[in-house]
């Protein structure tokens, strides 16, 4: 008898927020040649973790979603 509440996996949720919370940080960086290249590249990544699990989502079989999120990145 387990009575523990099912688990729900948030990732859309939760890529949207680290996403956000990339672009709040970047802003707060110092604009020196050293950031130049950096802060777009970590913008741009941080939305392509979301986009790519929207994608996985999107899957038309469970054995075309193993392989699609097999593909993400393991930072989340």
């Amino acid at each position: 008898m387990n009575n523990k509440p099912a688990k729900t996996y948030d990732l859309e949720e939760r890529t949207y927020n680290f996403a956000n919370d990339c672009r709040i940080f970047c802003k707060k960086l110092p604009k020196n040649i050293n950031n130049y290249e950096d802060i777009p590249q970590l913008v741009r990544s941080s939305g392509s973790v979301g986009a790519n699990y929207i994608e996985a989502n999107e899957a038309l079989s469970k054995k075309d979603f193993m392989l699609r999120i097999k593909n993400l990145p393991q930072r989340i």
